[in-house]
């Protein structure tokens, strides 16, 4: 039975949820922008401790050169059901041409970002800790991600600047090459064998340090250096099984060499790595479901997390900045609830118990988040 939220009393909710706890009730981050709830998806998202381990916003990365948008921020959050976002944005977007752009961009867009997390009361988690009180105190949590480590420019000692501005999740390789590369791309030809000697050494510095590593973007001996060389778990926050391929051959083929093979994705799993589940090649949520569970029927439930790649947030004083697809609470046609809704309950529909959507959605993501920031 489905019920709209003006029908959703305190006395309807304890009586429907029983064991659940009062607490759900007064979750913000439950009960926004869904006209119909179903009782045991509002009862999961509220209990979930959930989170988006890739999810970019636009920040202007070149100082002054364009106005700051003005994001609701909160409003968004609320509406996807989501507790936590590993917020990125990548500074090879447009072309690196002199010495520093890339540092700069770098710092423009972190600077950016702490105006819009203060503007909306947030700060970013450095640890589990800070995830599980944000948690607990019905506050989204935002994690700092960069998508390519362009900004080092070959100095090492950047990564204590990026770690002191709150960075905790670091995509080692992008679209580009930076200046000093770091490894091979897996949209472009090889020619460093695998991880360089400076990239290398950022994943021994990362270890040390207590930074997250992120191998998406990284070619499969790029990622077995990785696996090499860590002492900690990684992530690879965005992809697929190359058998998940959809229904269009055109954007299939674009696609295909950003996705990973079984025998790969065994290797990094076996490594202690969790895979993030993409939306793209996906038309449905159920499609988008199907690819999760291609992706546990590989790995195992453990080893697998929800990476869309998308914005969780649009620029308020434009109202369709985005194609469909590209917003978390917009990916899939006729979409009418937020993103971590919709995803629940086309998991229950697969079949999928609440202990395991609870571990993909976040609780994968939390032990290796863990285990690379705690004691730092």
């Amino acid at each position: 039975m489905k019920i709209t939220q003006e029908q959703w009393t305190r006395r309807t909710f304890l009586s429907t949820l029983t064991g659940v706890g009062t607490g759900v009730l007064f979750s913000p981050l439950w009960s926004f922008g869904n006209n119909e709830i179903d009782p045991k998806v509002a009862s999961i998202v509220a209990k979930t401790l959930s989170i988006d381990t890739h999810n970019h916003i636009d920040i202007p990365l070149n100082a002054g050169k364009s106005p700051s948008p003005v994001f609701d921020l909160l409003g968004d959050f609320k509406k996807s059901g989501l507790s936590a976002i590993c917020l990125t944005f990548a500074v090879d977007y447009q072309k690196l041409e002199n010495a520093g752009d890339a540092y700069n961009r770098f710092i423009t867009g972190l600077d950016g970002i702490d105006v819009l997390l203060k503007e909306n009361n947030l700060s970013r988690s450095m640890n589990l800790k800070d995830l599980t009180t944000s948690f607990k105190n019905k506050k989204p949590a935002i994690i700092q991600s960069v998508e390519g480590g362009h900004f080092l420019e070959g100095q090492i000692d950047r990564l204590k600047i990026a770690y002191d501005r709150g960075l905790r999740v670091l995509g080692l390789l992008h679209d580009n090459d930076a200046s000093v590369p770091l490894g091979d791309i897996y949209t472009k030809p090889p020619q460093w064998n695998g991880l360089t000697t400076f990239g290398k050494e950022v994943v021994q510095e990362c270890n040390k340090m207590g930074i997250l590593i992120d191998l998406t973007h990284c070619s499969n001996k790029a990622i077995d250096d990785a696996l090499t060389i860590s002492t900690k778990p990684m992530v690879i926050t965005h992809t697929s099984l190359d058998t998940q391929l959809g229904h269009n051959e055109k954007m299939a083929q674009m696609m295909k060499p950003r996705l990973i093979s079984k025998e790969q994705a065994k290797i990094f799993a076996n490594g202690g790595g969790v895979i993030g589940a993409w939306r793209h090649l996906t038309d449905t949520p159920l499609e988008y479901v199907q690819n999760i569970r291609a992706l546990v029927d590989v790995v195992g439930v453990d080893n697998v997390c929800i990476g869309t790649d998308t914005k969780i947030s649009r620029d308020a004083n434009n109202k369709n900045p985005f194609r469909l697809g590209e917003n978390s609470n917009q990916i899939w046609q006729n979409q009418e609830a937020g993103f971590f809704y919709t995803v629940v309950e086309a998991m229950l529909k697969a079949g999928f118990s609440e202990k395991e959507i609870i571990k993909i959605a976040g609780g994968n993501f939390c032990r290796v988040f863990d285990a690379t920031t705690k004691k730092h």
